[in-house]
């Protein structure tokens, strides 16, 4: 697995300031911004004015903008699906849709699967939160045309409904600035299970890479890979404190060859000619990046690329390398092949061209008339098919009869089914999560639809 988690953490820088009164003092810390490579996060304390200022009060916005989730106030373990009405830049990715969970975290990965809690979201308090064991839990959005507010209002844990409720909300702003804002937090972060569902604060994103596999034809499996995470602080989440996380540049913002390559950025970028992309290698675009063999290309951090090489990069490469003798073979291999019918043996040593008949030299004739004919290769690649399926069948049949053999027990055992996946059941540390389809019929503010 590939997996590139980078975090540069600056030290606090701790200055005292003397209060009013005799031989007191107060520690006052000061925290710098946290370098994450893609993000800069900084936390504000309860006491820090900018914590008021970055919560949304959503009871003073348009009420006809402001929606309440039936399905996601009204259940546990669910997800749904979100239009926004803007572009969201996130790890330099336009999104333009995201999955709001129960559990506190957004997702933002293409691909919904049953493991939202592994990779690719935003989390402000990813935890086993179940809104349905209270009347007054409720999971609301807004959107205004330049930012996305989820708020998770009231919800308790699960497993531990005495604790108290929680209210916090994430906001999205479409210049890709992320803001977590906690308005009742009734314990330690820190302190909160994770035995049936993980408790994350930060963000996450990774590359999905398709491969085939071979013992089940026309069957490919999806592999997440993820390449960043950004785990803020647990314990300095409490009432009244709010994170600002504001993105850094990343190689997707460059669109030209010269601007990528001269670019001075935390990432080590590169051009590629085929996809015409500025990447590191190491984003959502990856597997597009390795198919075109942009990997080799980065070698080179070069620009003037004709189109003709572009085309041709072979023939522009064979060219480059051609001595005078090799110039001359390849005339005479061109003057024969037009000379003859593609099918046609020459009988005689002898090759015309321009320059008028020379004779061939033996170590070239011998390797012609040593050349097996074509329908003898095929007929042992036939012949070698066969065996295989024979074999298989025979194999089968042998399992089939003696289950309880030494082989038999040893093919069960690693079967596709028999993997390894990742997968996740409940009463483990990793839940599944069903999709609330968008297709339904309201009835009495609640959607009616089938459960994944």
């Amino acid at each position: 697995m590939e997996r590139v988690i980078v975090n540069k953490v600056r030290q606090f820088n701790p200055r005292y300031k003397r209060s009013q009164g005799k031989d007191a003092f107060c520690f006052v810390f000061r925290q710098e911004d946290t370098d994450h490579n893609y993000y800069i996060s900084k936390t504000y304390g309860p006491s820090d004015p900018m914590s008021k200022d970055l919560w949304v009060n959503i009871d003073q916005m348009n009420k006809e903008k402001v929606k309440i989730h039936g399905i996601l106030s009204n259940t546990h373990r669910q997800a749904a699906r979100v239009n926004l009405s803007f572009d969201f830049p996130f790890y330099g990715h336009f999104l333009r849709e995201i999955t709001v969970a129960t559990g506190g975290f957004i997702y933002t990965g293409d691909v919904v699967h049953r493991m939202l809690t592994a990779t690719q979201y935003i989390a402000p308090l990813m935890a086993n939160f179940d809104p349905s064991v209270s009347r007054n839990s409720t999971v609301i959005y807004f959107d205004n045309g330049t930012a996305l507010v989820v708020q998770w209002d009231h919800v308790h844990l699960q497993d531990n409904y005495n604790l108290g409720s929680f209210t916090f909300q994430a906001t999205l702003h479409n210049t890709g600035r992320i803001v977590f804002a906690y308005k009742e937090i009734p314990i330690e972060v820190s302190q909160i299970s994770s035995v049936n569902h993980p408790v994350k604060v930060g963000l996450s994103d990774a590359f999905v890479v398709v491969h085939k596999i071979q013992q089940i034809p026309n069957v490919k499996r999806r592999t997440i890979y993820e390449y960043h995470r950004v785990e803020l602080t647990k314990t300095k989440i409490t009432n009244s404190t709010a994170v600002e996380m504001m993105p850094l540049p990343t190689c997707l913002q460059f669109t030209s060859c010269s601007t990528c390559i001269s670019s001075q950025i935390n990432f080590n970028c590169s051009w590629c000619h085929r996809l015409n992309r500025c990447s590191s290698g190491f984003d959502r675009h990856r597997q597009d990046w390795v198919d075109n063999s942009c990997r080799d290309e980065t070698k080179d951090k070069i620009c003037d690329i004709t189109d003709t090489t572009y085309l041709y990069p072979f023939t522009t490469t064979i060219v480059a390398k051609t001595t005078s003798r090799s110039k001359e073979a390849t005339a005479g291999r061109d003057m024969l092949s037009t000379s003859l019918p593609p099918t046609s043996v020459p009988t005689e040593g002898k090759v015309e061209n321009k320059a008028g008949t020379r004779p061939q030299s033996d170590s070239a004739v011998g390797r012609m008339q040593d050349t097996p004919p074509l329908h003898t290769g095929l007929i042992l690649g036939i012949l070698l098919v066969m065996l295989v399926m024979v074999a298989g069948v025979l194999v089968t049949v042998y399992v089939y009869h003696y289950p309880t053999s030494a082989a038999s027990i040893f093919l069960i055992e690693r079967r596709p089914s028999r993997w390894p996946a990742m997968k996740f059941r409940r009463g483990s540390g990793h839940p599944a999560y069903a999709e609330v389809e968008p297709v339904g019929q309201e009835k009495e503010g609640f959607i009616e639809s089938e459960q994944c």
